[in-house]
């Protein structure tokens, strides 16, 4: 919860940046005053102020009344919280993959891989993470073949409660980086809005792009989950911030 209302961003105007160091000091304090808090914060701050004015009102002494708090926001931004902490974790994976020279467009041994959506529209190569292979043996040339023909992808974890590990050096990645964060799958085993079951995710999306040398215009279609910013941001050499 305060990581949300007491984290300032240099972007924000200077009086917002100040109100959420006033409300890092308070809270770092031995008696947080919650309602100066809650004056200090602007009216713009909709749902940091919600959240303050719960710990104003029912107290902020136990990790229930903070989550408490966090609900008073949407549900959805409850969902996205979670969301968060799940691509995250997912994001270091990918980094420490990528560090140790794993390849992301075909599986090694150990690797979690998923079937092409054989629904999705022929524009549209999407994964089917209902559709899980766990690639060992003989089954990695196999594997390779099928992801080498747009057939199947190299999945990493959105980790929750029921998410299955990959084995291997993948999955000692997978380890490590969960250990490190300090989580488990049991973590989201949650209240509400912030309970996940968890899935895996394509590591590598593929996509026909179509560039246009006369206008300033791309084409290309994406499955869900994925962001054309991230990929714009490879053309563009730009800060996500300038987008």
């Amino acid at each position: 919860m305060l990581s949300y209302v007491a984290n300032p961003f240099e972007t924000e105007p200077d009086a917002t940046q100040a109100a959420r160091e006033f409300v890092a000091d308070e809270a770092a304090s031995d008696d947080p005053d919650w309602q100066a808090c809650l004056d200090e914060l602007p009216g713009q701050l909709g749902y940091e102020r919600s959240m303050v004015h719960r710990l104003a009102e029912d107290g902020a002494s136990t990790p229930a009344e903070f989550r408490h708090a966090l609900e008073a926001v949407p549900w959805n931004l409850q969902r996205l919280f979670v969301n968060a902490a799940q691509s995250y974790v997912f994001n270091r994976i990918l980094s420490e993959r990528l560090r140790r020279g794993l390849p992301f467009d075909r599986p090694v041994d150990g690797d979690v891989c998923c079937f092409v959506d054989s629904d999705a529209p022929d524009a549209l190569s999407a994964p089917d993470t209902d559709r899980l292979q766990r690639v060992s043996g003989s089954r990695v040339d196999v594997m390779e073949r099928h992801c080498a023909r747009g057939r199947a992808f190299v999945t990493a974890p959105l980790i929750g409660t029921d998410t299955e590990l990959a084995d291997g050096e993948p999955g000692e990645i997978e380890r490590e980086i969960l250990a490190d964060d300090g989580l488990a799958p049991g973590d989201f085993d949650l209240p509400g809005e912030f309970a996940s079951s968890g899935t895996r995710r394509a590591i590598l999306v593929r996509t026909e792009l179509e560039v246009d040398p006369f206008e300033p215009t791309f084409a290309f279609a994406l499955p869900s989950g994925s962001y054309a910013t991230a990929l714009l941001r490879e053309y563009l050499k730009s800060d996500p911030l300038a987008l």
